[in-house]
């Protein structure tokens, strides 16, 4: 049965104007991009052909645009719109720091962190400078390590941070294993931080580990 033939309902674009995003399976909201399937199955069927074959969501969305061109109900002209669909939504994670308003919502700090950092393959510690009014300054991606691990230097964090002025500052990093619970040595680092940048006045706001999960913060488990 073709989806238009499905109860309107239960039609996935339908579905979404209805009932908003939210309400649609991965494979729904894969199908909705897709328009149509290939031969003899309709784009839902197809999208779940992709997602089991290829792995979740994410990982299918993590492919290079140059690998999504060759998988089959994609293509060149589809890999490339979804390439930028992507990118859109980065871009709208980036206009609130562009437009400088403050970051209240940690959830939203820890949102833009995974949006930089999940997918990495090795392990990248970043900053984000804030004004005093926790405004964004800047995001600089401090230091790279190998796949278990990062060098981190309290001393060049505290530089950069009186480089742009800051008052305060956000970091994070990725664990590229996937598994986003908070190490001793995580833990460690973010004292060490703690302590020298309350040294020249600025303040640690959080430090978020990024995995395949929610983005962990060590501020809500009282390690800030």
């Amino acid at each position: 049965m073709h989806i238009r033939d499905w109860p309107h309902h239960e039609r996935p674009r339908e579905k979404l104007l209805d009932r908003g995003p939210g309400s649609l399976s991965d494979a729904e909201l894969l199908a909705v991009f897709l328009g149509s399937g290939l031969r003899g199955r309709d784009a839902v069927a197809t999208a779940r052909e992709l997602l089991a074959t290829h792995g979740s969501l994410r990982a299918l969305l993590e492919r290079p645009a140059s690998e999504l061109t060759t998988l089959p109900g994609l293509g060149p002209a589809r890999a490339s719109a979804l390439a930028g669909a992507l990118e859109l939504g980065t871009r709208l994670l980036h206009s609130a720091l562009e437009r400088g308003d403050a970051i209240s919502d940690p959830q939203a700090a820890g949102r833009y962190f995974a949006q930089r950092l999940r997918g990495r393959p090795h392990e990248v510690f970043a900053a984000l400078f804030l004004d005093t009014r926790h405004r964004a300054l800047a995001f600089e991606e401090l230091f790279q390590g190998s796949v278990d691990s990062a060098e981190v230097y309290p001393r060049e964090v505290a530089r950069r941070a009186l480089a742009h002025n800051a008052a305060a500052l956000i970091v994070g990093h990725n664990h590229p294993s996937g598994c986003a619970e908070p190490s001793t040595a995580d833990r460690a680092v973010t004292v060490k931080l703690k302590q020298a940048l309350a040294l020249v006045d600025i303040r640690l706001l959080d430090h978020f580990v990024i995995g395949d999960g929610s983005p962990q913060s060590m501020a809500a488990r009282g390690w800030v």
